[in-house]
């Protein structure tokens, strides 16, 4: 090999050098740029749809019934299918909402130990059986001798709120919320709530007729 030769291979050496150089660089940015772009994927937590509830507004129940008491307007007064031949015994339903509140009716004869015992049987030994509890609260009205409570029913029972009011002499009214969907009470929390503020509306205007 002639000296006239050797620049030519060390030039030869530098070129494969130099484009292994490159092809490891161009591999070293593919590699970056695809770990850039790689999305760390947070699962989204669990959510239930948003529900728009109507403005609170309530008319007047007044039928033969020994009673008046405020409805919501979003309300529809129904007879019960299966006591069509008892008025005192309907239904207020909420069909966009697949709610509706029964209420029952039972005149008092010297029985409102009897009926006070069904109520709280058929809360605590019958709903409550799938609940996960029951809290009850009282509510009072002397001056309208108006006296009840609310069983808040925690959990998927098969109706998240039960009450009833009574003048404890002549009267006795109870009721229950039912939603015709499967129980879900995380889902159905928000509907309940609202539904609860006008079973309290019910019971703070509910009026025995003379």
């Amino acid at each position: 090999m002639s000296l006239n030769d050797q620049p030519r291979i060390n030039t030869c050496k530098m070129k494969f050098h130099f484009d292994r150089f490159l092809l490891f660089a161009f591999i070293g940015i593919i590699v970056l740029v695809c770990i850039s772009c790689q999305r760390n994927e947070v699962p989204k937590p669990h959510a239930y749809f948003r529900i728009d509830f109507p403005e609170k507004k309530y008319q007047l129940y007044n039928s033969i019934c020994p009673f008046i008491f405020d409805y919501p307007v979003y309300g529809i007064i129904g007879s019960d299918r299966y006591h069509q031949d008892q008025p005192c015994l309907f239904n207020i339903n909420f069909p966009e909402y697949k709610g509706t509140i029964h209420l029952t009716y039972h005149p008092v004869n010297r029985n409102i130990d009897i009926l006070l015992d069904d109520d709280w049987n058929f809360v605590y030994k019958k709903i409550a059986l799938k609940a996960d509890g029951v809290d009850p609260y009282n509510y009072v009205d002397y001056e309208n001798k108006v006296y009840g409570t609310v069983y808040d029913i925690k959990g998927n029972a098969g109706s998240p709120l039960q009450f009833f009011v009574t003048d404890s002499v002549d009267n006795f009214l109870r009721g229950s919320l039912y939603f015709n969907v499967k129980p879900n009470y995380d889902s159905l929390m928000p509907v309940i709530s609202f539904f609860r503020e006008d079973i309290i509306h019910l019971m703070e205007t509910i009026r025995w007729k003379e």
